[in-house]
């Protein structure tokens, strides 16, 4: 909730469990953290609210997988798919020297390694620093040294940004897609003769954070 709903935090935990209860089901507060979203490049830091009873507060949270942290920064994210994948490069030196064939490597970095390093990435590549993906371009390098990768595979970005078109496209065409809702209006016709885009979505003001968001990486992509 945004920061004028401070005072209201108590009340909206009391509605939850009220859902709880009347839906047969029991909100357990041990398991339940808050998370307090500030923007780290800001110098000033306003008062934190007191923690609510029953409820930790913690500076990173794991949502569906994905972990990101106070400041919006995915590098703790980057840092757990990294080590899970440095496993898996283990597992199949392992595979190797049992005799399994180059070909088959590859197709299970492809289907294994691959897969888990793109895991939901169009929510969380906008917030990636540079450091953070050159971590991730280091992980790959290192894959393909080894045999597991084969060079001439497209890098992360172009990827990422292949699953981020096809997303978008789908959102465009679908009327019903779960994200429709979170698009701008469409412009309306301003009389001038604009460089053609494959959407018709109004440019409306963004912040630095929303930059960095799905939505709007992808609506103003056309236009640089």
């Amino acid at each position: 909730m945004p920061a004028t709903n401070v005072d209201s935090r108590s009340i909206e935990i009391d509605n939850i469990d009220k859902w709880a209860k009347d839906n047969n089901l029991t909100l357990n507060r041990s398991k339940t953290v808050e998370i307090l979203i500030t923007d780290g490049k800001k110098k000033s830091c306003a008062s934190q609210p007191p923690t609510l009873m029953g409820i930790s507060r913690t500076s990173t949270i794991k949502i569906l997988g994905v972990t990101i942290s106070n400041k919006l920064s995915v590098s703790d994210h980057i840092t757990n798919i990294i080590s899970k994948c440095s496993q898996t490069l283990y597992a199949l030196t392992i595979l190797r020297a049992h005799g399994l064939s180059d070909t088959a490597l590859q197709s299970v970095y492809r289907s294994v390694v691959v897969a888990r390093l793109l895991y939901a990435c169009n929510a969380w590549w906008g917030f990636t620093t540079s450091a953070d993906r050159q971590r991730l371009a280091g992980f790959v390098r290192r894959a393909v040294r080894r045999g597991f990768c084969l060079s001439d595979l497209p890098s992360l970005e172009d990827q990422v940004s292949d699953m981020d078109d096809k997303l978008f496209c789908c959102v465009l065409r679908d009327k019903h897609h779960i994200l429709r809702q979170l698009l701008p209006p469409e412009r309306t016709d301003c009389g001038y003769s604009l460089r053609p885009r494959r959407h018709e979505l109004s440019l409306t003001h963004k912040t630095r954070l929303e930059e960095q968001n799905f939505i709007f990486r992808l609506i103003y992509k056309d236009t640089y």
